[in-house]
């Protein structure tokens, strides 16, 4: 099926710097759009199409309406659409305008983050749980100022295991809070990254925004407040049940970890993946999981995390045959490969069997005799 639309103004800005946008909706879509003098045509299957015209209506519609699509918006927005077939354009542009945080939008780049957003909307805990670059700590620290803004709650509380990443720094200079900080960095860029910074400083003075280790977290009840524990991996299982049993009234709680990237001694299991087991039955809590398609820093990082993911599959397939060789009784190592009827004798060498202990024991008595009688 082929069909030509109109060309509306500044349509050149949807297509994107080398038409890049155009490509994101042709891959996605499996459509061929081309842009004629007095029209863009579209071709592929009905339903294909009909989508494609579509987006291009909203695109116009949002337009007009004095909408910005800034930063690579709407290149995000067109991933999610196609991987979604229930989303629109309009739509996924209503959701960023209710997640506005005044320098920024909040704006999901792929459908698990666009899943991650909603839960976090919906539910009163949320664990987001995935790779490294998939925006799970940014996002949250986004939903929670949005909620801080919206004076939905009246302060965050942002939290993290004080666990080193394989290194011991050693006993650090100054107050407690010089000392926590390091740990903490990741969540202060991304609050300095959304609000000014004279309002991060006054809400981090006024306690509105509190950041804390886990460690002092036991024994609190945490009412009308946005909940952050990042880097959940390295909690224990005390701490978890610790943190999830904190929650209060007119609360939101939202974990985030990467499970292949545990930095705890390993004699101690990870709390996080005791709650994926735990919890995973438990209703009014979700689990969003994150792979290397939702990976949004430079492109590289998609393919390291790829390359580990492929890494580990084989190290546990090698374990998987190791295992499954066959092991000598009495050493518990690989025994050797033969048929039980084969000899495993050396050509030409005639090994006699040894003598019983008792019979060698009174050999050796006899020679003794004999020599003290001489």
């Amino acid at each position: 099926m082929k069909k030509s639309i109109g060309i509306s103004p500044n349509i050149e800005t949807f297509f994107g710097t080398r038409d890049e946008n155009v490509r994101v909706l042709e891959d996605g879509l499996n459509v061929t759009i081309n842009l004629r003098s007095n029209a863009i045509e579209i071709e592929g299957a009905q339903r294909d199409v009909a989508r494609a015209e579509q987006v291009f209506a909203d695109y116009e519609s949002l337009q007009r309406s004095g909408y910005s699509f800034n930063n690579g918006d709407l290149n995000s927005m067109l991933r999610v659409l196609t991987s979604d077939p229930t989303s629109t354009l309009r739509g996924l542009a209503d959701a960023g305008k209710q997640r506005s945080l005044g320098r920024r939008t909040v704006q999901p780049k792929s459908s698990n983050q666009r899943r991650y957003l909603e839960a976090i909307e919906k539910y009163d805990m949320v664990f987001g749980i995935g790779p490294a670059g998939t925006g799970k700590t940014y996002l949250a620290v986004a939903m929670a100022i949005s909620a801080l803004l919206a004076k939905r709650v009246n302060r965050i509380i942002l939290a993290r295991p004080a666990v080193e990443a394989g290194e011991r720094l050693g006993f650090l200079p100054g107050t407690l809070q010089d000392k926590i900080d390091p740990y903490l960095r990741p969540l202060y860029d991304a609050l300095y990254d959304m609000l000014d910074p004279e309002k991060v400083d006054r809400y981090l003075e006024k306690n509105v925004i509190e950041i804390a280790p886990i460690a002092f977290m036991r024994g609190r009840t945490l009412n009308d407040s946005f909940v952050i524990l990042d880097e959940a991996q390295n909690t224990t299982s005390e701490q978890m049940k610790m943190f999830v049993t904190r929650l209060g009234f007119n609360s939101k709680a939202v974990i985030t970890g990467d499970i292949t990237q545990i930095d705890l001694p390993n004699a101690r299991r990870s709390g996080l993946l005791e709650a994926i087991d735990v919890l995973k039955n438990v209703n009014g809590l979700a689990f969003v999981h994150f792979d290397e398609s939702d990976v949004v820093r430079h492109h590289l990082v998609q393919r390291i995390v790829r390359a580990y993911d492929e890494h580990r599959a084989r190290a546990e397939q090698q374990q998987m045959l190791l295992l499954a060789e066959p092991r000598s009784v009495e050493t518990g190592v690989p025994g050797p490969r033969f048929p039980e009827n084969r000899s495993t004798e050396t050509p030409g060498v005639s090994e006699k069997p040894a003598a019983p202990a008792k019979q060698q024991e009174k050999a050796v008595t006899a020679e003794v005799k004999g020599l003290s009688s001489v």
